[in-house]
């Protein structure tokens, strides 16, 4: 356990937090070298209409985590208090942010962060493996439903990439992982409400052939947690589920409007359909998952540039993901940097000598 632990705090050097900083800056100052016009900043006037929109893409901000913070009280029957529940969600998104979405960002970590706050574990893995499922409905639901409310031309043309070959898998690449997702929800769905059992055998089976062998442990680790996860839900009713449902809809509904707000508060005098942005935005979740750097740093700036760009004046494009990322991304690891060694000060380190003690 004790090496475990350490195992999962190593997770968290300075190199890791750093380096989806220097991915996505990285990426930013490239688009601004080639397609940035450093003229196009005297354009900009801050009017109280500009702080407005900005004011209200920071409280879109606090509505999301305000949304995750109610469904994990909710779903662990409030024995978080709000500063507990604040704690936990931070740290989530601080491990997201530094773990690539294809491999599920941060949710090995907030298993372990949820029950080190005092969670039992098969309970910590019912909500966190809940949460996860909860998250991919929305995805799973909304993404067919803004595309066909809006169209295949509003979404992916008109960009610097249309008809060309890149244009073209960003299409292909969106419903590759939709369906990648869709298919892995139903089946997580399967194990948490018909046959858990039956699915861990599958998912071991599957991965003990000799190729696969090297996976064999996760297999085994994952097909645990839906057996425990399955267990913890068996009994709950629709009062447990609506509410989760509707702060995962909000939380997320949150999540993309902020980049509404930012395009509002920095009009170019092109008028633009806000349900057309917030669709290019679940379009732009759903491809980010492909990247294999930590928080999709580097490919969700470029996607900006391309998906968003038209809305904003001419060359001020990447400056404007920039401050996307700096309102929506950047935040967590600091606050995630700022909270964990507290954290694990509080909740590893006292416990583990308190444990020796009594042992002595």
């Amino acid at each position: 356990m004790v090496n475990d632990e350490a195992a999962l705090l190593k997770r968290f050097s300075l190199t890791k937090m750093l380096m989806p900083v220097v991915i996505g800056l990285g990426i930013t100052a490239l688009l601004i070298w080639r397609t940035a016009d450093l003229s196009a900043l005297h354009t900009i006037r801050w009017t109280g209409t500009t702080t407005f929109w900005m004011l209200l893409a920071l409280g879109s901000l606090v509505v999301r985590d305000w949304m995750y913070m109610l469904r994990i009280r909710h779903l662990t029957d409030k024995q978080l208090n709000w500063t507990r529940a604040f704690v936990v969600i931070m740290l989530w998104e601080f491990a997201s942010a530094l773990a690539p979405g294809m491999i599920g960002g941060g949710f090995f970590f907030a298993i372990w962060f949820l029950s080190r706050e005092g969670i039992d574990t098969g309970a910590s893995i019912t909500v966190i493996t809940f949460t996860s499922f909860l998250d991919g409905i929305f995805l799973a639901v909304m993404a067919p439903l803004v595309y066909f409310l809006v169209g295949h031309s509003a979404l992916f043309e008109g960009t610097e990439f249309t008809g060309t070959f890149l244009g073209k898998s960003l299409f292909v690449a969106f419903w590759t992982v939709y369906f990648i997702i869709l298919a892995y929800k139903l089946f997580v769905a399967y194990a948490l409400f018909v046959n858990p059992v039956f699915v861990k055998r599958a998912l071991v089976g599957f991965l003990s052939a000799p190729v696969l062998r090297r996976w064999r442990r996760w297999a085994v680790t994952t097909g645990d947690q839906l057996i425990v996860a399955a267990k913890g839900l068996k009994h709950r009713g629709w009062s447990y589920w609506w509410p989760a449902l509707l702060t995962t809809f909000i939380s997320w509904s949150a999540r993309y409007s902020i980049v509404n707000c930012i395009l509002h508060a920095f009009p170019h005098g092109i008028e633009f359909s806000d349900l057309v942005v917030y669709a290019k935005q679940v379009v732009m979740g759903i491809i980010v998952l492909l990247s294999p750097t930590p928080g999709g740093s580097g490919l969700a700036e470029f996607i900006f540039n391309d998906f968003l760009g038209m809305y904003v004046a001419p060359g001020l494009a990447p400056a404007i993901a920039l401050l996307w990322r700096l309102v929506s991304y950047y935040p967590y690891i600091l606050i995630g940097a700022i909270l964990l060694p507290r954290w694990v000060r509080r909740n590893v380190i006292k416990p583990l000598a308190h444990a020796e003690r009594n042992r002595a």
